[in-house]
């Protein structure tokens, strides 16, 4: 019989044939299971950030780099507005818009809306390519195959990857992988050409997120543990010395991080890991020149020395302000309780909460499971790059802990680790599926008795192990279909009969403003909004979601918590023309993705409390004389007459929102509001949108107020 085709190549050839094609199939898939939101939806951007992140892509590519790195907007933090240039992370908008140049190039047309809208799928697939060659680093190709798989469909990455969740995190996870890929390959080599690759990798992630900092500080723990246990070499030190200085110029040249590389604290360990690998190869060399005896001498001045010059540098420099301090995200990371009592603005950020238990199996199921099963293996051959994948495993665990966003950083390890710990049971186990007959010298059949049942216990391992991957991809698409594709700008829900309700109130609320208001016009919310206020309205706001200004957040939650008197007085003096709040008390929405304010009032409370012209708000006085936070009759006076609750509730007081409950019951409080009947003194009604979710508000122009003629 003549073999022809894929028959007749060598074994080696059909082997690197099918581990490509499952590869492909992994791509594919992760990048059509992140589309249920393109196919349940409209093509249209995420969330609060990526609206964003499509203005200043749309900029950039209308008008060019120059004109975009030096972009003032004038549209954001009225009347103070940002230097977009240099208070960004541009990898995400200059990889899109080089796309998008590249396509047009090519005749391709595509808006660059929808470039935006498909870029985090397409860099999923990507993200699958480089977790097969860092898990094929680190342990096999088969154990490689199965992590690309896990990583393609896992829901904690999947969160931020679907098609409209155009965040930095879409590229940056791509980034973070390949650059520990061409950590493993420079650590393995000490191939300076591999370090300068990898400082290249480094340099991108730097350039698209903040979470680079983990990254920076990773590869100096590694680099420690590798001298701590006797693993240092002279590949570690040409690998680490090479990616440092490399990376760290590098990373200066992206404006927004400037010379915090050498001035914050954040990137201290990693300039004190440096400086140690120049010691210890020194002293290496000097113990290779010098007798046993001064060597001994030599090594305990030296030891002494470098300790008394380090510890009095650091002790100068961050005394003399050289060295800035952490900031509070880096201590909430230390500290989970810091933010809360230090820093309310960072605490009342839903992704800056610790992670719930439930949390870790929603978003990750069986690679829970199989984790600790990768770090056993990697334990029990224990290499310098084994020992990086466990030391970023453990510590990412740890702060995936502290901080829900950061299951982000945790899911890829996760993915690694299991597909090192699958591959390890499924290999053990299906070699032994093999009958192998042992005959002795008088031809009779021989029983291996190495273990017992050894056929049958193996084949049940492999069957376990394929129901619990069904039963992983199953709970992935369901995940990804019912928690993370639904825009939170267009909101859905179950209908009596099953089907599905669909309220489009913010993009309605935002088309009315841009057609129905002044091009000046300045709209005040709550920072959450800002974002999607100037990409979709097209209107000036004071805040967004940089958050960067405490001190003008706190303006405007003063004008939230106040009095409608001391509230106009605030408007007034922030020039204010229109006032939008969310509401969800007709409804029944009140997720953190779909908020109410009236839900997020008590962190404008401690927000406009936390300054000194917002000294006079006190967060008891929202509460009852119990403590509680209630909006029926029982509720605090403050709080039924401050500014948030009759802007939410105007008008509410007639409506019937349930059968057999009477007007004004808040379906998501359950309650029925304590102050129905009153009238706005200095505002108008300007617009609410069907469902009542966006309520828009006129400011007064009371030009005589105050006048006793009047």
């Amino acid at each position: 019989m003549v073999k022809t085709g894929f028959f007749r190549m060598s074994s080696e050839k059909q082997d690197t044939l099918l581990k490509m094609l499952v590869l492909a199939i992994c791509c594919i898939l992760a990048f059509c299971v992140r589309l249920f939101s393109v196919l349940r939806f409209e093509s249209v951007i995420h969330e609060f950030d990526p609206y964003f992140n499509y203005r200043t892509t749309r900029y950039l590519a209308e008008k060019g780099f120059y004109e975009f790195h030096n972009w003032f907007d004038e549209m954001a933090w009225y009347p103070l507005g940002r230097i977009i240039g240099g208070t960004i992370y541009p990898g995400l908008m200059v990889t899109a818009a080089a796309f998008y140049k590249v396509l047009h190039l090519l005749n391709i047309t595509i808006d660059i809306r929808n470039m935006c809208v498909f870029l985090a799928p397409l860099f999923s697939s990507f993200t699958s390519i480089v977790t097969y060659h860092l898990t094929k680093e680190l342990s096999n190709s088969g154990a490689g195959l199965v992590a690309a798989a896990f990583m393609a469909i896992v829901p904690g990455y999947i969160s931020r990857s679907v098609a409209g969740s155009y965040d930095n995190e879409g590229i940056a996870i791509f980034c973070m992988l390949f650059t520990y890929t061409l950590w493993i390959k420079s650590v393995k080599t000490g191939s300076v050409f591999w370090a300068v690759l990898c400082s290249l990798a480094y340099f991108y992630m730097v350039s698209s997120w903040g979470g680079y900092v983990f990254l920076i500080n990773l590869i100096p723990i590694h680099v420690l543990a590798c001298i701590v246990t006797g693993r240092f070499s002279h590949r570690i030190y040409v690998a680490y010395t090479t990616v440092y200085c490399v990376g760290t110029i590098l990373s200066m040249q992206i404006s927004f991080v400037g010379f915090q590389p050498v001035q914050t604290s954040e990137h201290m360990g990693a300039l004190g890991v440096f400086g140690l690998c120049q010691i210890v190869s020194f002293v290496a060399f000097l113990k290779s020149r010098l007798s046993a005896a001064h060597y001994a001498i030599f090594w305990q001045a030296l030891y002494y020395l470098v300790i008394a010059i380090f510890g009095g540098a650091i002790a100068f420099l961050t005394l003399s302000g050289k060295i800035a301090p952490w900031t509070g995200r880096f201590y909430s990371l230390l500290d989970p309780s810091y933010a809360k009592n230090n820093i309310p603005i960072i605490a009342s950020v839903s992704e800056h909460q610790p992670t719930t238990w439930s949390s870790f199996y929603f978003d990750l199921q069986m690679l829970v499971f199989m984790f600790p099963v990768g770090l056993y293996v990697c334990f029990k051959n224990l290499t310098d790059y084994n020992l990086f994948i466990v030391l970023y495993g453990v510590t990412s665990m740890y702060f995936a802990a502290v901080m829900v966003r950061l299951m982000l950083v945790l899911a890829p390890v996760m993915a690694v680790l299991a597909g090192i710990g699958v591959n390890h049971i499924l290999t053990s186990f299906m070699k032994n599926l093999d009958t192998v007959v042992v005959k002795d010298k008088k031809g009779r059949v021989k029983t291996d008795n190495s273990y017992p049942a050894k056929n049958e216990i193996s084949t049940g391992m492999v069957l376990l192990m394929s129901i619990l991957l069904s039963l992983f991809a199953s709970h992935s698409v369901w995940v990804t279909s019912e928690a993370y594709s639904s825009p939170s700008i267009v909101l859905s829900a179950r209908g009596g009969d099953g089907g599905r309700i669909i309220f489009d109130d913010f993009r309605e609320a935002y088309y009315w403003l841009r057609q129905n208001t002044p091009e000046n016009a300045k709209v005040m919310s709550w920072w959450d909004y800002g974002y999607q206020i100037t990409a979709m309205a097209n209107r000036t706001i004071l805040v967004d979601n940089n958050t960067w200004n405490n001190t003008h957040i706190s303006r405007v939650g003063q004008a939230m918590a106040s009095t409608e008197d001391k509230a106009y007085e605030i408007m007034r003096e922030l020039d204010v023309d229109y006032v939008l709040v969310i509401f969800g008390g007709l409804t029944g929405y009140s997720s953190d993705g779909t908020p109410k304010d009236i839900n997020k009032f008590l962190w404008m409370v401690r927000i406009g409390g936390s300054t000194d012209r917002g000294a006079h708000i006190k967060e008891s006085d929202y509460y009852t004389p119990t403590g509680e936070f209630r909006v029926d009759a029982e509720g605090s006076p403050v709080l039924q007459n401050c500014m948030m609750y009759k802007m939410c509730y105007y008008r509410f007081g007639q409506v019937y929102t349930e059968q057999n409950k009477p007007t004004g019951y808040d379906r998501v409080r359950n309650a029925e509001i304590g102050n129905k009947d009153f009238e706005l003194d200095v505002l108008d009604e300007a617009y609410t949108t069907e469902h009542w979710i966006v309520r828009i508000y006129k400011v007064k122009d009371l030009e005589n107020r105050g006048n006793p003629r009047t």
